[in-house]
């Protein structure tokens, strides 16, 4: 009998049983189905051997969530997420494309997502000084997508919703791109309806950030590098995504 805990087709064994192989991705009952068990101890050179020990119980663990499928999910709830997947397309290329300077991320719904965690931010940070205060904005909101994407991995096993975190996780830093490049210029509207230009020393995170770091005429760069970060995540998502639906259609078919 085949044991649950080591994959019939390349080997691969771990000391929990598991449902899908985390090194080849195939849905080990189906696969018994089909009537294709190979022989184990036949040589596997098309196959690297498996890590071993701890090593190798975290990669299986790591690839097992991060590549996770619903084996019994219904054709409606694929085909939504199949639309669910090209709305955020759509509305990430819109914020890639856009400058930092037309704010577009601070003027979308999502800004109005990110602002109530950004705020929270400097009241969880407020112990750790002022510094940590200014910071605490930012992190807040940065903080929020990845807690839930790791909900969604590591407690829920839904990988699909992890990867609409990390387009969540990648839009903040669109989000906080024109609030760094403003930390000069104190024109963008802050909070209360005030600006940089005539608010109180501190009152405006990333002056106060960049000034106290002497990194402020570096204001422009750092809003750039934000923004790029905040690209490569959302292609990055994108390609999760669409990889665990293009895996989600292929159990489809074969069920």
């Amino acid at each position: 009998m085949q044991p649950e805990n080591q994959c019939p087709k390349c080997g691969f064994q771990s000391e929990n049983a598991f449902s899908e192989c985390p090194r080849c991705g195939i849905i080990i009952e189906k696969f018994l189905k089909s009537g294709q068990i190979r022989n184990l101890s036949e040589n596997t050179p098309d196959i690297p051997p498996a890590p071993s020990g701890r090593k190798a119980e975290i990669i299986s663990f790591l690839r097992e969530s991060v590549f996770r499928i619903h084996p019994d999910m219904n054709p409606i709830a694929f085909w939504g997420r199949v639309l669910l997947l090209g709305l955020f397309v759509f509305w990430g290329v819109r914020f890639m494309f856009a400058s930092i300077d037309s704010n577009f991320a601070g003027q979308s719904f999502w800004h109005s997502v990110n602002l109530p965690f950004h705020e929270a931010g400097h009241i969880i940070f407020r112990p750790f000084g002022q510094f940590i205060t200014s910071l605490g904005g930012t992190l807040g909101q940065l903080l929020m997508p990845l807690i839930c994407m790791t909900v969604f991995l590591f407690h829920t096993g839904d990988a699909f919703a992890a990867s609409v975190c990390l387009w969540w996780f990648a839009e903040n830093f669109m989000d906080i791109a024109p609030y760094i490049a403003d930390a000069r210029a104190g024109v963008l509207p802050l909070l209360g309806g005030n600006t940089g230009q005539n608010s109180p020393y501190g009152f405006h995170d990333w002056e106060y950030i960049l000034n106290e770091t002497g990194l402020l005429r570096y204001d422009l760069t750092i809003a750039r590098i934000s923004y790029s970060l905040g690209t490569i995540l959302m292609l990055l998502s994108f390609a999760w995504g669409a990889y665990l639906l293009r895996k989600q259609y292929r159990d489809l078919m074969d069920s």
